[in-house]
């Protein structure tokens, strides 16, 4: 059951109370032998402690519905500060994860860029072999061409 309807069967089992102890006092006087200035002074006393008894309730009711109420708040700044807490442990952890994530593909961007580079100067390199290559059997061509005139 939750608080809320526990509040209002606490609410209506005093209502009840109340209601059934003014009427039972009531009816008891109403019954009992009794002359009429008796009658009236009875109902007069009954009523006086039906009003006290109901007065002492609301007081319980109050201090009850504060007790409750301070539950409450505590409970909310409770989760609150646990809520803020998490927050922030989880936006520290994606900014870290996040850093970590952004310095690894730095680092493989880089590192392609280096294997870009030696690629690079390796084929650089093979083009000047092959133009040394190409320049020397042009020579050579040259040169028998120029001896056979």
């Amino acid at each position: 059951m939750s608080n809320e309807q526990e509040n209002v069967s606490t609410k209506d089992f005093l209502i009840g109370t109340v209601i059934g102890a003014t009427l039972g006092a009531s009816l008891a006087l109403l019954f009992a032998p009794k002359s009429g200035r008796e009658l009236r002074g009875d109902i007069t006393v009954g009523a006086q402690k039906a009003v006290t008894k109901a007065n002492e309730w609301k007081k319980t009711a109050q201090v009850k519905g504060i007790e409750l109420k301070d539950k409450a708040v505590l409970a909310g700044s409770d989760l609150k500060q646990k809520a803020a807490t998490k927050t922030s442990e989880l936006t520290q952890a994606v900014t870290t994860k996040s850093k970590e994530l952004k310095d690894a593909a730095t680092s493989k961007v880089q590192n392609l860029r280096n294997k870009d580079n030696e690629a690079m100067e390796e084929i650089e390199e093979q083009v000047e072999k092959v133009a040394e290559k190409i320049d020397k059997v042009a020579k050579e061509i040259d040169n028998k061409e120029q001896r056979e005139q």
